[in-house]
């Protein structure tokens, strides 16, 4: 997806470092320190504009937020969204969440959101799904002994192969939402600024799972 350059993101972005980090590496096991109080951390891969983050931050005041994203003008405006809210428990990364074990230690994060990633369609670029095995390894080295993941897409392919790739490495399924906004249970459903704009053309997916503890011994 081609995004279009905001001129001034470079300068709002260097106006807030307090809340917008560029280098994780140096951060790894020291995350709380971006935060005011020491509480469980959670962490969005993808976080788009910042809607979904804001917004169960907003809920969960008594959690730590971080949001993930790659694409510079993407997050600078996701960064409007967070300082506006004048929330404490966010804070944003501009980077590719690729390798999250390379800059959160072992056990960090208590819990892992990835909504409406790319579905990368053809099968010889299965490998980059953010649900494949070589990325749920990287999830099994940073998250806690149970910890969550909550997957959620429009995209009945990407689904289906989640499901798959979740049950073959031994996650719990904790909930399955063929239909999330149809749902009857009490469910939490924040949504995504894509989320909202799509959803009428058709379900939303959603699966929560976690890691066993003996799979992260």
């Amino acid at each position: 997806m081609r995004v279009r350059n905001k001129p001034w993101a470079k300068d709002y972005v260097a106006e807030h470092t307090e809340r917008l980090v560029e280098e994780p590496e140096p951060l790894k096991g020291k995350w709380q320190s971006r935060f005011p109080k020491e509480q469980p951390l959670y962490v969005e891969i993808g976080t788009g504009k910042g809607q979904f983050i804001v917004e169960m931050a907003k809920a969960h005041p008594d959690r730590n937020f971080i949001g993930i994203e790659i694409q510079f003008s993407v997050i600078a405006a996701a960064l409007k969204k967070v300082v506006a809210s004048e929330l404490t428990n966010i804070q944003l990364v501009h980077t590719d969440g690729e390798a999250v074990n390379t800059f959160f230690a072992a056990g960090e994060i208590a819990g892992l959101y990835l909504n409406f990633s790319d579905p990368w369609p053809k099968s010889r670029h299965a490998k980059r799904r953010l649900t494949s095995p070589v990325f749920l390894a990287h999830y099994a080295d940073v998250l806690q002994p149970e910890g969550s993941i909550q997957f959620k897409t429009d995209n009945r392919g990407l689904f289906e192969y989640s499901l798959g790739s979740l049950n073959n490495f031994g996650l719990v399924f904790d909930g399955v939402w063929l239909d999330l906004h149809a749902a009857t249970d009490d469910v939490e459903d924040i949504q995504t600024e894509y989320e909202q704009k799509f959803s009428a053309k058709g379900p939303i997916y959603q699966v929560i799972a976690h890691f066993p503890t003996e799979t992260k011994d």
